[in-house]
Order: structure tokens, then C-alpha cells, then sequence
């Protein structure tokens, strides 16, 4: 069974982070396996750990499905099948959920929420410029996928939940959403688009932006996005008093934030930037996750001087190995190349672990990800993905 570590001790591995979390906010770059990360660590904590534990993706790219051997699912969190641990050979303590965030579904819910009476709600479901709104407004999906979360996280079903997040830059605005959506709402840009459906006198000032928005935009546009937004003013405070609550969730002890990566120059920029923004603004961050690094044998010593006697001693090495050889005279070219290029990427796998010492700094867990020699698309891969992130790592 594993630990359970208490609130101010300093986490061991990521079954130990996890195991005090009910929220892990996963967030990388594109590319670099965030989304195959954390159905790996969602699966792992549902067969370690017991419990109920739901993964749930942002992401726009409906990769996590495959990963989970799913053909599909959408808002509405389901079970993933219990043939899927049985056929990998693992009997899990717990249950493994998953879900992919719909947009438009949520923001209807979202409306029905708080929306002051049921007419207008109506109103604002039927509005044209809503139904673009729902699914192509800035900030519109980030900001869907924050009260979601809380939600979700809210009706108290699950255990953990793991989140997959947009890429890096994009996650910025994952966490920043509510508050930018509030911003937006009490901007004065939507106070001179309200002002005809407040007052049929328009001042002097304002009438010349709506004599030339009229005439680029049509009248009937005009009124629409005039009349929804004063719809949409009417629950400006529980967006307000939501999106506290979420900012408040966020930075919970419960919570905390798993950034993955791989070792390329444009990724680690990319956590470098991420784990600095989660310090700023003072988010938890657990652990660091990093894909398809070297293995540790290139670093080893002894390692280093097989190779370097490849190089240097070839044609003695191949005098050694003759006989089991069908062309000796390839042996020593062959052998020496064997050495040269373990020494190349030792001098890669060095400067791996230069920039892992240096991104180490601030998360409480750093794990390493080898190559693997297949992508990952059933839950088997998913759980050989899951041990290496899982225990303890050096």
C-alpha cells in the first residue's frame, strides 16, 4: 500500500505526490507527450492507489481516446473497460474514468447555471452570436475547461482527477482564463456595445462608432451582440464569484501541477517559461516529467571505456571475436564506429542531464522517460509508460 505522506512533507515519487493530490494539472508543450502522460499517470494512480480516479482532457486533438483504447468519448465522464487492465495483465484497486471536454455542451450547461430564470437562459442559448461564442470565442474553450474542472471536482465523485491540458503557452491562458472572461465582460468596448439595448439615446460621443459599426456590420449584428451581452451581464456575478473559486481551487494544497517535456532545445525553453510562470503566480509544482531521454548507461564509467577501447583497440577486439564472425575483415571498421558513436551521444546524454539538474530545481519529482520502441496506443503501453514516471527515479 502505498504512503501517505502528510501535507508538508516534501514528495518522493510521483505515487507519493499523488497519492495526498485530488487535483494533477498536467501541462507541456505539443509534442512531447503530455496527453499519453497523463492517462499513464491517471491509469497508474487508478491501479496503485485505489479509488476512483478520472482523467480528462483539454485538448483539442482527441489523442487520449487511443491512448486508452477508447473509440470515443466526450463530456460526460465514462469508465474505462475493465478488459483494458485485464488484458495488460494488471488487476487494478481502483477505477480509471475519462472524459473529453465538449465545448459547446458545457457552455449550454454553464447557461442554465446562471443564467438569472429560465427565459433568459433561452434567450441567450438562441442568440446567434452565442452559438459562435460557444465554440470560437477567445478564451472561450480555456475558460469552459475551468469550470469544468471545478465542476467536476465540485460533486466530489472522484478521488483524483488528472487534467490534460492546451500546449504550454496556451496553458498559460488555461489558468488565466476566468479572470481574463471577467475582464472581458466589464470592459468598456461591451459597455459602448450595450449602450443601444440600455437607452435608445446614444450620446454624441458614441454615435459616430455606431454609425460606422452599423454600416460594416449590419444592423441585425449590432443588436445581437447588444442583446447578448446584456443577457450575458445578467451572470456576470456568479462568473465572477466562479472564477474566485477556481483561482482558489487552483492553488489549493489539494492541487497541484505536473509539467512534461522532452530534452530538445525548443521544448525545455518551453518548461523553463511554464515553470516559471507556475512560480509566479505561486501554483504547486509536483513534478517534472521528462520524455524520451538517453539512458543512464551512457553516462556510465565503465561504459565509457569499452567504448573509448572500441576506438582505440578495434583491430585487437575484432582478433577476439573472429571466429564468430563471417567477414572479420569488417570486424575492426565496424567496432570502432560502435565506439565512436556511444561517445557522440554520451556527450548528449551528458548535456541531458546538465539541463535536468538545472530545470530540477523547483519541482518536488523529477522522473525520465526512455525511448520507447513503439508508440503507446492501449493501456498495456500506457502502464510500461506509468512505471517508469512512478517510483522513485535518480
Amino acid at each position: 500500500m502505498p504512503k501517505r505522506r502528510k501535507d508538508d512533507e516534501r514528495a518522493t515519487s510521483l505515487e507519493h505526490l499523488l497519492a495526498a493530490k485530488e487535483i494533477a494539472v498536467v501541462c507541456g508543450s505539443g509534442g512531447v507527450g503530455k496527453t499519453t502522460t497523463a492517462a499513464a499517470a491517471a491509469a497508474m494512480a487508478a491501479a496503485s492507489l485505489g479509488g476512483k480516479v478520472l482523467v480528462v482532457t483539454v485538448d483539442p486533438a482527441r489523442r487520449l481516446a487511443n491512448a486508452l483504447g477508447l473509440e470515443g468519448f466526450g463530456n460526460k465522464e465514462n469508465p474505462v473497460p475493465a478488459d483494458a487492465f485485464k488484458h495488460a495483465g494488471v488487476q487494478p484497486r481502483g477505477e480509471l474514468w475519462a472524459a473529453m471536454l465538449d465545448t459547446k455542451e458545457s457552455w449550454d450547461a454553464l447557461i442554465n447555471l446562471h443564467a438569472p430564470d429560465k427565459e433568459t437562459a433561452q434567450r441567450i442559448l438562441e442568440n446567434s452570436l452565442y452559438q459562435n461564442v460557444s465554440g470560437r470565442f477567445v478564451q472561450s474553450h480555456d475558460y469552459i475547461a475551468m469550470e469544468r474542472l471545478y465542476e467536476i471536482h465540485t460533486n466530489g465523485d472522484y478521488d483524483l482527477i488528472v487534467v490534460d491540458t492546451p500546449p504550454t503557452r496556451n496553458a498559460i491562458d488555461f489558468l488565466e482564463a476566468p479572470e481574463h472572461m471577467a475582464d472581458f465582460f466589464s470592459s468598456r468596448f461591451l459597455r459602448w456595445l450595450t449602450a443601444p439595448a440600455r437607452s435608445r439615446v446614444i450620446n454624441f460621443a458614441s454615435r459616430p462608432f455606431y454609425q460606422v459599426a452599423d454600416r460594416i456590420l449590419g444592423t441585425q449584428f449590432l443588436q445581437d451582440i447588444s442583446e447578448f451581452f446584456m443577457n450575458f451581464q445578467t451572470m456576470y456575478d456568479g462568473f465572477v464569484e466562479r472564477a474566485r473559486a477556481v483561482d482558489r481551487l487552483l492553488h489549493d494544497r489539494r492541487t497541484t501541477f505536473i509539467v512534461v517535456s522532452t530534452l530538445e532545445h525548443v521544448p525545455v525553453r518551453e518548461a523553463e517559461f511554464f515553470i516559471e510562470a507556475l512560480d509566479e503566480r505561486k501554483f504547486h509544482l509536483g513534478a517534472l516529467v521528462l520524455n524520451k531521454v538517453l539512458p543512464s548507461y551512457f553516462r556510465d564509467e565503465g561504459a565509457t571505456s569499452v567504448a573509448q577501447r572500441l576506438c582505440s583497440d578495434a583491430p585487437e577486439v575484432a582478433n577476439a571475436v573472429e571466429s564468430i564472425i563471417a567477414k572479420p575483415e569488417m570486424a575492426a571498421p565496424v567496432l570502432r564506429e560502435v565506439g565512436e558513436s556511444f561517445l557522440n551521444f554520451q556527450v548528449v546524454a551528458k548535456r541531458e542531464q546538465e539541463q535536468r539538474n538545472e530545470l530540477a530545481k523547483l519541482p518536488e519529482v523529477v522522473a525520465s522517460v526512455p525511448y520507447f520502441d513503439s508508440d503507446i496506443y492501449d493501456m498495456g503501453g500506457l502502464l510500461d509508460l506509468g512505471f517508469q514516471i512512478w517510483g522513485r527515479r535518480d
